[in-house]
């Protein structure tokens, strides 16, 4: 477990972040954090990178509220247009109105203090800062390997998103751009208000992680938050039924699970980052053919994803996107669960 140089040190009363890829037990920390009695975590949002787009630093009261009020994922949260409304004055900035969101969440829930988990904001960390100034942040980093074999053994795979992993190379890619790009996040912007938490750590000696967890973010330590697993709803968690077990080590292992040519694939696009995090590398020398194949791996993933903002930008902006919202609506009241196996991604 790291700390940033805590110059600045953290107030009380921050907003929580949970960052990391996916597929690094960030779901699992976040179940855990939420059994605390001050802090609310709700299930991931995806809408911040949607509403900034289309309302900009400085909205219209009126028409982001209605955007709001589209929104699947809010309507899930029990939060209403109105309660935000009532906490805005009348010319809000775009960090006023998503701190509403999350305030009326976490005052439903009786907490004062309310965090975020989407690793997909792993892309947009600079917004997240101007969206919660004075954040805290928690990243949990796995073995990127371990995370890929979770990857691969989801059931779930993106539809619409181009720029999502569609395999192993791709999933090397992300990694390794997110985790570093956070890190470099954590040592400058956010420098003080960032931990990095080892999901190795987290599922081997859990109380001790979490009570390492809760000094920095000075709450004190409740063991109910290792109770998590007796309440948490797997039916909306698809792809983490272990949730409602205790955490434990082991369930992924590249060394035992991973084909030796694989591992040198990964290694090939992502190694420096391993030794860096102080995993051990299997392949310190990848092939030139692995290496030339990563090269093209992450020249392939680099391009979908500038052309999946680029495409964003322009649907964010359409009356596409309010299209697509009253889909997702319509699918999960069909489904009888709002946001279960959809999302407001776009």
């Amino acid at each position: 477990m790291t700390r940033a140089d805590p110059t600045d040190g953290g107030s009380g009363a921050a907003p929580v972040v949970v960052l990391g890829v996916s597929r690094s037990g960030t779901t699992l920390l976040k179940e855990m954090l939420d059994r605390h009695s001050e802090l609310a975590i709700p299930s991931e949002s995806y809408f911040i990178p949607q509403l900034r787009a289309r309302h900009g630093a400085t909205p219209d009261r009126d028409a982001i509220l209605a955007d709001l009020g589209r929104l699947a994922r809010v309507r899930e949260w029990g939060v209403t247009a109105d309660e935000v409304r009532r906490r805005l004055p009348a010319d809000p900035s775009f960090a006023e109105v998503i701190q509403a969101v999350y305030r009326v969440y976490a005052d439903s829930r009786g907490k004062g203090r309310f965090g975020d988990k989407t690793p997909s904001y792993m892309q947009h960390l600079d917004l997240l800062e101007s969206v919660f100034p004075g954040a805290q942040y928690v990243h949990i980093v796995r073995d990127g390997r371990d995370a890929a074999l979770s990857f691969l053994g989801m059931r779930r795979r993106p539809r619409f998103n181009w720029a999502r992993p569609r395999g192993l190379g791709d999933f090397a890619c992300q990694w390794a751009f997110q985790v570093r790009a956070a890190r470099r996040f954590g040592s400058t912007i956010a420098r003080g208000r960032y931990l990095e938490l080892r999901y190795e750590d987290l599922v081997a000696e859990p109380e001790r992680s979490l009570a390492a967890v809760c000094s920095f973010l000075e709450l004190p330590f409740e063991p109910a938050m290792l109770e998590y697993h007796r309440v948490v709803d797997t039916s909306r968690l698809e792809d983490h039924p272990r949730l409602a077990q205790p955490p434990s080590a082991g369930v992924r292992d590249w060394t035992a699970q991973m084909a030796p040519r694989d591992v040198e694939r990964f290694e090939a696009i992502a190694g420096g980052l391993l030794v860096d995090l102080g995993y051990r590398r299997l392949y310190p020398a990848p092939s030139h053919a692995a290496r030339a194949r990563g090269a093209v791996e992450r020249a392939a993933f680099r391009a979908r994803v500038a052309s999946w903002r680029a495409a964003l930008a322009v649907v964010r902006r359409s009356p596409a996107w309010r299209v697509r919202q009253g889909y997702i609506r319509r699918s999960s009241e069909v489904a009888g669960a709002p946001g279960r196996g959809l999302s407001s991604r776009r």
